[in-house]
């Protein structure tokens, strides 16, 4: 293993399904490469909303009613 000098040019790779930054793979992710498809745990919340044109997410929030105010400030 002389050789090897941390070139990970040789691992696979492949796009996130959310942002489609590429992602290499990672000792963590040897029994599950195929399943893994986010690269990060922000782009496994924004999942959901992969395929949403922007506009349809900021419509659904402008719908929403206001959140109650309890009339003291948080610090």
């Amino acid at each position: 293993m002389a050789g090897f000098r941390g070139n990970k040019s040789h691992l696979p790779d492949k796009p996130c399904v959310v942002c489609g930054r590429p992602m290499t793979w990672r000792k963590a992710w040897a029994k599950t490469w195929d399943d893994v498809k986010c690269c990060s745990t922000a782009c496994q919340r924004n999942r959901k909303r992969v395929g949403q044109h922007p506009t349809e997410h900021a419509a659904h929030v402008a719908d929403s009613p206001p959140a109650p105010s309890s009339g003291r400030r948080s610090r």
